[in-house]
């Protein structure tokens, strides 16, 4: 009766041990050439397989200086519009008035000595203006002759070669303007009859009418030596002398619209 009793307690704790503890497991051993657990998982054996993977360094970057600020390019002025010009002809024959600016005498000048003059009236073609008032024309004596002692008159002639105007100078071509000097045979026939009458007067007083006649002879001869030894007339010509030039050639000039 007592045994009975005292195994009842001990059968009740070993049913309660065994309640409480986790039932054994069996787990057959995986075979030796298969892993049962995949490699990423598996745990590292040594130090060397734990250490994480280290990746190349990224090589150093060149430093690039910072590009200089581009020049900035001046703004050139617009260009200004181009003149609108054309050609205008001055025909050949047209009157060229003129003050003369140079004195000239035949009996100075000579031969290439600058002449100059004015233009007093404007050269017009079909309303333009070709040839301003007040241009200069420039040129040269071609001939310069002396009066003679016993024949021939004095003669002047000069032509034109260039015109100037707004500091321009332009080619141009004119006929030669010739002057002759005035004759003297009245001048010479009044000494040489005076001379006569003179020595007729003297010869008749010292001889009569025979020493009238001879008187009148040494007269003449004496009144023809004084027109010998006399020039006859000169060109000359002032400044301020009023002259009509002509062109020889037809005369091209550019001007502005």
């Amino acid at each position: 009766m007592t045994t009975r009793f005292w195994t009842i307690p001990v059968c009740a704790a070993l049913f309660a041990a065994a309640a409480c503890s986790p039932p054994a497991t069996t787990e057959a051993p995986a075979p030796a050439g298969d892993s049962a657990v995949p490699p990423a998982l598996a745990a590292p054996e040594t130090a060397a397989e734990a250490a994480p993977t280290e990746l190349p360094a990224a090589p150093p970057t060149a430093t690039v200086p910072p590009r200089p600020p581009a020049p900035r390019l001046a703004r050139r002025p617009p260009a200004p519009p181009q003149p609108v010009v054309h050609d205008v002809t001055v025909a050949s024959g047209t009157e060229l008035p003129l003050e003369l600016l140079t004195a000239l005498s035949s009996e100075t000048a000579t031969v290439e000595s600058e002449v100059r003059a004015r233009l007093k009236q404007a050269v017009t073609v079909d309303g333009d203006v070709v040839i301003p008032n007040g241009a200069t024309l420039i040129g040269s004596v071609t001939e310069a002759e002396r009066s003679g002692r016993v024949q021939g008159r004095a003669r002047l002639a000069m032509r034109f070669t260039d015109v100037t105007f707004s500091g321009e100078r332009h080619r141009i071509d004119t006929a030669p303007l010739s002057f002759e000097a005035e004759g003297t045979k009245k001048q010479d026939a009044t000494k040489v009859g005076a001379g006569a009458g003179i020595g007729a007067v003297i010869g008749g007083i010292l001889g009569g009418g025979k020493g009238a006649a001879q008187g009148a002879a040494i007269g003449g001869a004496a009144g023809g030596g004084a027109v010998l030894a006399t020039r006859g007339k000169e060109v000359e010509l002032a400044s301020g002398s009023a002259l009509t030039a002509v062109l020889a050639s037809p005369l091209t000039l550019t001007i502005d619209d």
